[in-house]
């Protein structure tokens, strides 16, 4: 037989096709589709445990009976298995064939997998489908027969394919009853006559009108086709037509299974089946049968159903195509994060020669950039200003005085842009996206004359807004080392540009103007470099050796508004070296010296601003030094010179280095700028986000560069299943063949390079603008804090523009379970109605910290080769005697952490469900197998301490009582962990507390144990490390003990749900189980419900 999955498309390039053995024009959208298609039959692959695999054809018999395979070596009477004798239908590689058939199972799709337990010895057919596709209909197909015994055995009489489907669909599920009747609703209020028939335009614009973002030609095209297949002489429609139609072209086969597999066979949902599914699937575990009565009200389309507490297939798909149910957390839509630190521990949206239209050089000055920067939630904003005529300075590019300005010729008929109205302009949209800061950043080389005009104009136009340094408040809680934090600074407006020294007396006085771009070579003169991100470009830039700093007249008054003073590179150099220098003096031994005495640092209201080469190349050479620097000094990168078309760097090369500022073309679309704006958008599109706390603690051990960049701290895991993509337009500007695109998706992660990976779907060819996909991807993620998820979809069949649409945001905002990610435009507009349907599941990884990590002291130790966290040697004594003290409770965090995880595993494991599954899925499962025949239940939930425990109440079976006992011992790690997590957690706190009152003394200690130069900084490196891994280990065990709490709510709800609560017991035990989980959950209402690792800076 042909494989259908590959089809033959335009000039002889094969494409794997979705929907393969699915006849194209049909879409399965009821129980009764899945029935017909499976009479019709299908080829499967049969896996043997012994590693064999077999290709067979299977069908359904037409009484609905039993399932049939050919060839086969056995006679026909036996090559049959009884739909009677199905026990359970389970999806993925959950059974003992798939799991232990390693290098076999490995190759086998997840999505197409899935298996047949039957008989009184649960006996399993293991089979994988050609896609993911054919696996749902099979799977849905067999549960509904396991949920309607009636059918089986020709109740229905075998009518084939069609008039079954009538007959098991309308009779069978309440929810497709549901749906015709509110579709005879729509039909009859347009039906004017009442004759059950309407004109075509009536009922195409009903369509249209039910199911927004269809296109109009393909509901026209379908009338026209149902009118050639029954021969009609009119077009007018009926209401059967309208019906037909509709369930068509609007159901969406991916939700139609997910519903399936949620309400078992009804194909609705009642409130309580809804809040199971936001608590086990969405992550919501305070949701409320209250809130779900709301989500029904709001998306159910029929009256009647809203009234009967029903939501059917449109309404749930209404809601996952909701606001609700995006990708993108709703908390982060607003501001979320502390606003109180100061200003230097933010990344600020920063941006580049905003006021240029066209290219960095000859471009001319525009005010519309400049709103559009502002709009968009841009806090630092440059304005580069030159001598104009009559004594007005003007917006435009600050040309060095060797560049000839012939150019301005170009443009005599554009009038200039005075700086005066330009500042109008920034005045006016200053605080309307966000009430934080905004610095102005200036460049400018006018005469003294004209920066006394401009110095005016600054103090008349933003008036009380402008913050001056006589504003500065002497001390800032306690440190005068600090700035500011946003919520101080609210409202105000910063200017920071060249100044004067304090003591300078005079009108003007001579500032050195560091060349703003690449010159001024400082340590780097001569070197060749290539530009960071455009390697493969091969453009090679030669830094020019440091030419004499150009001296710039600089007049008192312009100097005296500016509230941060700009530097260039050399204030890193300074401030490194003299760091260096004292860590290795010896310091003055009298009594009253804290240690070392304190560099001299450059003054905290500074800006340094980096060439873009030169922050790449500290970024890679000296990552701890920036991220040490940037802790208390702002630090700006900006683009090279060389961009002359305005291109932008990819900023997250310099944010891991900790630069708050990384200046970008705004006006530049494309995936840098798309990138900036997933940054920005996890706190509120206010232009202020949070640094991690490892580049702002005061101890902390950070390289962005070595596998486990945090240390104590192990990777998550990010799955993505991409489900489909929904009214895709074509790509703009494409010279794509025909009205059919070949889409595919593809996933970046943008992070640390360790967290760094691309990974792609296949591509769904002339499956036109709703593909399915069904594909799973797993990124690790060593960093989230800093990590980045961006989807692109693209066009395989395009000429020309590939690009269809995009969407990015940070790890941080991901929100679990089935979500919809609105797609948006080359320019950061949304495309309208477009989306892609995913999955997203993040856990921990099992294991502590990897042996890959440099330094990391790992053994291996007990129980399964256990890899313990330990601290590293300091060689002060003292402070490592502190230090020993934390070694048992590390190796406590361990345990307790992975006693959970592994018991939950294996019960996983035994329930024949994935390590992804959901506690309600496994407890589903097992209810299915300690139901009796008559009804009853084979155990029930018992609370012990708090604690749901199951007790067996008959004689079962040995694999039962296996599960039974997998099920206590899981439930009896969780208890020891929430038990025992808070002691140790404060015996890990009160060795971080005692090593932190050595950390001012660490050089004179170290001195006494005749430590010197580079044993004295490798010291201060390992003391840095330990408490960086303390902290690590506290914040992981305090998320362990809210996911155990979590977990034990879900168990407790499912087996309220299944059944398994006794009637006398349930109305105290559920009430009382939930009471102790949401007591202990409400008590840390932010606690890592993404157990993020370091504090993500939320309120």
């Amino acid at each position: 037989m042909d494989d259908p999955s590959v089809h033959k498309v335009g000039g002889g390039r094969k494409k794997t096709v979705s929907f393969s053995s699915m006849p194209s024009e049909k879409k399965v959208s009821s129980a009764a589709d899945c029935l017909a298609f499976m009479q019709g039959g299908c080829e499967l692959k049969k896996i043997r445990p012994n590693s064999r695999v077999y290709c067979r054809f299977y069908t359904l018999e037409s009484d609905l009976s039993c399932l049939r395979w050919e060839p086969s070596k056995k006679d026909g009477d036996r090559a049959r298995l009884d739909v009677s004798s199905i026990r359970e239908v389970r999806t993925g590689k959950s059974t003992e064939t798939f799991l232990h058939n390693g290098p076999l199972s490995e190759h086998l799709a997840e999505e197409a997998a899935f298996s047949i337990i039957h008989g009184d010895d649960y006996q399993t057919l293991d089979l994988v489908a050609l896609s993911a596709d054919v696996a749902n209909i099979w799977v849905t197909g067999l549960r509904y027969l396991l949920a309607h015994p009636s059918i089986i055995g020709g109740a229905w009489g075998g009518g084939g394919g069609g008039g079954l489907g009538e007959g098991v669909s309308v009779e069978g599920s309440l929810g497709s009853k549901m749906r015709s009747e509110w579709l005879a609703a729509e039909f009859a209020l347009v039906d004017e006559d009442g004759y059950g028939i309407v004109s075509e335009d009536v009922a195409v614009a009903t369509i249209c009108k039910l199911c927004p973002g269809i296109k109009e030609a393909k509901v026209r095209l379908r009338f026209k086709e149902i009118q050639r297949s029954k021969e009609k002489l009119t077009s007018h429609v009926t209401r059967e037509e309208f019906q037909e139609a509709y369930c068509e072209l609007c159901t969406r086969p991916d939700v139609y299974f997910l519903l399936v597999q949620l309400s078992k066979d009804r194909e609705c949902l009642d409130p309580q089946d809804l809040r199971l599914f936001l608590e086990t699937e969405q992550g919501l575990s305070l949701a409320t049968t209250e809130g779900c009565w709301e989500l029904l009200r709001r998306y159910e389309p029929s009256a009647q159903s809203r009234e009967r507490g029903l939501l059917g297939l449109d309404g749930f798909a209404r809601y996952l195509q909701s606001p609700e149910c995006q990708l993108l957390d709703p908390e982060h839509l607003g501001v979320c994060q502390d606003m109180n630190m100061p200003l230097s521990h933010y990344y600020i949206s920063t941006s580049y020669r905003s006021y240029l239209l066209d290219d960095q050089v000859h471009g001319r000055a525009d005010i519309g950039g400049l709103i559009k920067a502002l709009q968009s939630g841009c806090r630092c904003l440059e304005l580069g200003v030159t001598d104009g005529p009559e004594g007005e300075p003007l917006l435009g590019v600050d040309y060095g005085p060797d560049i000839p300005r012939h150019h301005h010729h170009h443009h005599h008929h554009h009038a200039p842009v005075t700086i005066r109205s330009a500042l109008e302009v920034v005045n006016k949209y200053a605080f309307l996206t966000s009430q934080y800061p905004l610095l102005v950043y200036l460049c400018q080389r006018c005469s003294p004359a004209q920066q006394r005009t401009m110095a005016q104009h600054l103090k008349k136009v933003f008036g009380s807004r402008l913050y001056t340094p006589e504003a500065l408040p002497v001390s800032l809680g306690g440190r005068a080392t600090t700035l500011p934090s946003p919520e101080q600074l609210k409202g105000r407006v910063l200017i920071v540009g060249k100044k004067l020294p304090a003591e300078h007396e005079g009108s003007d006085g001579e500032v050195s103007e560091e060349d703003e771009e690449i010159g001024g070579g400082g340590p780097l003169a001569g070197r060749r470099m290539t530009i960071p991100g455009e390697e493969e470009l091969g453009v090679v830039l030669v830094v020019p050796p440091p030419s004499q700093p150009r001296k710039l007249r600089l007049h008192k008054e312009l100097s005296d508004l500016v509230t941060i003073a700009r530097t260039g590179s050399r204030s890193f150099y300074t401030q490194r070296a003299s760091h260096k220098q004292a860590q290795q003096q010896s310091p003055p031994s009298s009594p009253s010296s804290p240690g070392t005495p304190i560099p001299p640092e450059p003054p905290y209201w500074t800006l340094c601003s980096l060439g873009e080469g030169e922050a790449g190349r500290l970024t890679t050479e000296s990552p701890e030094d920036l991220v040490m620097f940037t802790k208390r000094t702002l630090t700006r990168v900006r683009p090279s010179s060389v961009r002359l078309d305005s291109s932008n760097p990819n900023p997250q090369g310099y944010w891991k280095g900790g630069v708050q500022l990384v200046a970008l073309n705004q006006q530049t679309p494309g995936a840098m700028l798309d990138l900036h704006r997933g940054r920005f958008s996890q706190n509120g599109g206010c232009g202020y986000v949070l640094r991690p706390a490892v580049m702002r603690d005061e101890v902390s051990y950070f390289s962005a560069h070595t596998q486990g960049c945090v240390p104590g701290v192990p990777p998550q895991t990010l799955r993505i299943k991409v489900i489909s993509a929904h009214n895709l337009p074509k790509p703009q500007g494409s010279g794509a063949k025909g009205e059919v695109i070949d889409p595919y998706v593809v996933l970046e992660l943008h992070g640390v390079p360790a967290d760094c990976a691309e990974q792609r779907t296949r591509t769904a060819a002339q499956n036109q603008d709703d593909p399915l996909f069904d594909e799973t991807f797993e990124f690790q993620v060593n960093m989230p804090e800093l990590a980045l998820l961006r989807f692109v979809v693209l066009d395989d069949d395009y000429i020309g523009d590939d690009f269809i649409g995009q969407y990015s945001v940070a790890f941080e905002c991901l929100q679990p379970g089935y979500r919809n990610v609105p797609l948006l435009g080359m320019t950061g507009d949304p495309l309208p109605h477009t989306s892609l349907f995913v999955h997203v599941a993040i856990t921990n990884r099992r294991g502590g910290g990897k042996a890959q990590r440099r330094g990391l002291s790992v053994r291996r130790v007990g129980r399964r080769g256990r890899e313990y966290v330990t601290l590293r040697h300091t060689g002060i004594k003292v402070v490592d005697e502190t230090f020993k003290l934390a070694s048992a409770p590390l190796k406590e965090v361990t345990e307790l952490r992975e006693d959970a995880q592994s018991t939950t595993a294996s019960f996983k494991e035994q329930c024949g469900l994935p390590a992804v599954a959901k506690l309600k899925q496994c407890i589903q499962s097992l209810a299915t197998r300690l139901q009796s025949p008559e009804g009853t239940m084979g155990a029930t939930m018992v609370l012990k301490e708090g604690y749901p425990c199951l007790d067996p109440l008959i004689n079962l079976s040995e694999s039962t009582r296996k599960l039974l006992a997998a099920y206590n011992t899981m439930i009896a790690t969780q208890k020891q962990l929430i038990e025992n997590a808070d002691g140790v957690q404060e015996r890990i706190a009160q060795v971080q507390r005692e090593g932190m009152d050595f950390h001012e003394e660490l050089p004179r200690l170290g001195e006494k144990e005749g430590l010197k130069g580079r044993k004295l900084s490798k010291a201060v490196e390992s003391f840095t490390w330990n408490i960086t891994v303390l902290k690590g280990q506290s914040d992981l065990l305090r998320g362990a003990k809210m996911d155990s709490l979590d977990a034990l709510r879900q168990l407790a709800l499912a087996c309220e749900a299944s059944g398994l609560t006794s009637p006398s017991s349930s109305s105290n035990s559920s009430s009382s189980t939930f009471s102790t989980a949401e007591l202990h959950y409400s008590s840390h209402p932010m606690a890592g419900r993404r157990s993020s690792t370091h504090g993500n800076g939320r309120i």
